[in-house]
C-alpha cells in the first residue's frame, strides 16, 4: 500500500548549505567554463585529419612562340584538399592561384565541347572527365600529340577540322524537294539509324592517338 503524503506541517524544513559548501560550489562553477575553453583551444590547436594538406606535382609542357625558345616540361605543386577532383579544376587553379601564364583551352567542363583534350601521363583525353590520381610522381600534362602547338597545351586543329571538312559529314538525299515544298518527315526507324553516327564531340583524342595517323596525317 503507498502511504499517505504527510501534511505541509509535518514536512522537514529544507536545510541551507553552509557557507563553507556554498564557497566551493562557487569556485567550482567558475574553474569550469575556463577549463572547457583550454580544452577547446587545445582542441583547435590540432588540426583536423580532413586538413591536412595533400601536395601534388604536375609536370606541364609549357612552350611560348613569342620567346622563340625551346618547348619545356615546368613543375608546379598544389594541394589536392583545396582542389576539385578533376585535372581540369587543378589546371584552372594553377593558372589563377600559381601561375596566370599557363594556357590551355575548356569551355562546357561537362565532356561535351571537347576543348580540354590534352595527353594526360601518356593517354589522351578530356581533362573535364579525368579525375586526379595521386601519385608519388609527378602527373605529365602535354598537348594532343602529333599536332601543332599554339601555345602550352594548345594544339592548332586546322588541319584536324579541315579533314573533318573534306568527308562532307552531313545528311544527303537522293531527291530533293522544291523550293517552297514542307518540311522533310523523319520516321523513327530513320532516327534510329544515325544512332553511333553523331555522338563525336570533335575533341580529336582519337585521331590524334592513332599511329597510322602520325605515319600518314594525309
Amino acid at each position: 500500500s503507498i502511504s499517505p503524503r504527510p501534511p505541509p506541517s509535518a514536512r522537514l524544513p529544507r536545510r541551507r548549505p553552509s557557507p563553507d559548501a556554498m564557497l566551493a560550489s562557487a569556485t567550482a562553477a567558475s574553474i569550469r567554463p575556463a577549463a572547457r575553453a583550454a580544452w577547446r583551444g587545445g582542441a583547435q590547436s590540432l588540426r583536423p585529419f580532413s586538413a591536412v594538406a595533400t601536395p601534388q606535382k604536375f609536370s606541364i609542357y609549357r612552350y611560348d612562340p613569342d620567346k622563340m625558345a625551346k618547348p619545356f616540361m615546368q613543375e608546379y605543386t598544389i594541394d589536392l584538399k583545396a582542389c576539385g577532383p578533376m585535372m581540369l579544376d587543378a589546371l584552372i587553379k594553377i593558372k589563377d592561384e600559381v601561375d596566370p601564364t599557363l594556357t590551355f583551352r575548356r569551355s562546357c567542363r561537362e565532356g561535351i565541347c571537347g576543348s580540354c583534350a590534352m595527353n594526360i601521363n601518356g593517354k589522351n583525353g578530356l581533362a573535364c572527365l579525368l579525375y586526379i590520381e595521386p601519385n608519388v610522381a609527378a602527373i605529365e600534362v602535354q598537348p594532343l600529340p602529333h599536332s601543332y602547338v599554339v601555345k602550352d597545351l594548345v594544339p592548332d586543329l586546322t588541319n584536324f577540322y579541315n579533314q573533318y571538312k573534306s568527308i562532307e559529314p552531313w545528311l544527303k538525299r537522293k531527291d530533293t524537294k522544291a523550293k517552297g515544298d514542307t518540311e522533310y518527315f523523319q520516321s523513327k526507324e530513320d532516327r534510329a539509324k544515325l544512332d553511333g553516327m553523331y555522338e563525336c564531340i570533335l575533341c580529336a583524342c582519337c585521331m590524334t592517338s592513332c599511329p597510322s595517323y602520325w605515319w600518314n596525317p594525309e
